[in-house]
């Protein structure tokens, strides 16, 4: 009899329910138990898993490592997929790989290269993929400067972390002065300029930013399934066009994500954007670790998260080809359940055992504490 799988995902992104749903739905009928952490208590893949803990908070790097060998060890974990925490985790591999556990993330080299976004742009041209033009920004004067360059040669400026994840940061500039029109609606990304440079101004923190232009869509994830060989075994692309969204194999795409998949050793699955700058498609991202929208690769028969499972259990799935493309979608919110706990202001007088998870589904919550994507056909 062939034993049960047991992964464990770390505070990850909502949506990654899907990613859950797809290990225990795998082609190869095997069993899987899936261990959740989190900070969170109503993050909904907590109640998602068959198990879970939260997690401890103001953990450093050195003491979160050794958390996560103490939950490999005491839950049994055959693969562990860490998004939190993910450059300590890779540097102590052999460490986990001495307690049984596979990690499931790339080798500490590639991780440190594509976690500064200079050095990842460096690192990625240097290779002849192409990337936007860039400017990095620690103070106003730098900022105004690179600003005024983009807008002499008629582009349209934006700025962004040089380090970070999931869009935190990201804002376009605007020349438009503040006013009313700002705050009718919804929040934007637009920001003045000049409230900008004063707030650097007046920041006891220096800025580390990227400036550069605003790129056109389509925007293109391409998700990647890398051996330790370094040899892709998948690569699929996800296109974004507004609310429209489809898939691609057109090599425009696939050949550049290629090139820094395999050059990098971007091991197991990883996630590598592209926009248009002009008429030429220019790297926008590189994440080291599995999209949030993966799971929608299930729309071309494809099943990634196995696959990059059985990657790291040393069972190679060869060459993963989508059978066909999925037809055009969007992506809509919907309600998933959350473990059944008490409301805040009550939780200091419910019995410590009501606080630990339940096996079994808990009733569904309201769309804003418990949503996740779903996708549906255009």
């Amino acid at each position: 009899m062939v034993s049960r799988v047991r992964v464990w995902l770390n505070r990850t992104y909502a949506e990654n329910v899907f990613f859950m749903d797809q290990l225990r739905r795998n082609p190869s009928d095997r069993a899987v138990e899936i261990h959740a952490t989190h900070g969170d208590a109503d993050s909904p893949v907590l109640a998602a898993a068959d198990t879970a803990d939260l997690e401890p908070e103001g953990l450093s790097p050195a003491a979160y490592v050794e958390y996560a060998l103490d939950q490999c060890i005491r839950r049994g974990i055959d693969v562990f997929v860490p998004r939190a925490q993910q450059s300590a985790i890779v540097a102590h591999r052999a460490d986990f790989e001495a307690v049984g556990t596979a990690v499931l993330a790339p080798p500490p080299e590639a991780v440190a290269v594509f976690h500064d976004k200079v050095i990842a742009y460096e690192a990625v041209e240097a290779i002849g993929v192409p990337v936007p033009p860039w400017w990095r920004v620690r103070s106003a004067d730098e900022l105004v400067a690179a600003v005024e360059e983009l807008e002499a040669g008629g582009h349209k400026a934006c700025f962004k972390p040089a380090s970070g994840a999931g869009g935190v940061g990201f804002r376009n500039i605007t020349r438009t002065p503040f006013s009313m029109m700002h705050l009718n609606g919804f929040p934007s990304s637009y920001v003045p300029l000049d409230l900008v440079v004063q707030a650097v101004r007046q920041s006891e923190e220096p800025v580390d930013w990227l400036v550069m232009p605003r790129l056109e869509q389509p925007e293109v994830s391409v998700d990647c399934l890398t051996g330790p060989d370094n040899r892709i075994r998948l690569a699929v692309g996800r296109t974004k066009n507004g609310r429209r969204r489809g898939f691609t194999l057109h090599e425009q795409w696939l050949a550049p994500a290629r090139a820094i998949a395999e050059g990098f050793g971007l091991h197991y699955l990883s996630n590598i954007q592209f926009r248009m700058f002009g008429d030429t498609p220019v790297l926008m991202d590189v994440n080291t670790r599995p999209a949030g929208g993966l799971h929608q690769l299930s729309l071309c028969g494809v099943n990634a998260p196995w696959a990059a499972v059985q990657l790291a259990l040393g069972e190679d799935p060869g060459e993963v080809v989508p059978p066909f493309l999925g037809q055009d979608y969007t992506v809509v919110s919907g309600p998933r359940p959350l473990r059944t706990v008490s409301l805040p202001q009550q939780r200091e007088a419910v019995p410590p055992m009501s606080r630990t998870p339940s096996p079994s589904p808990a009733p569904v919550e309201s769309m804003e504490s418990g949503a996740a994507a779903q996708v549906l056909p255009l």
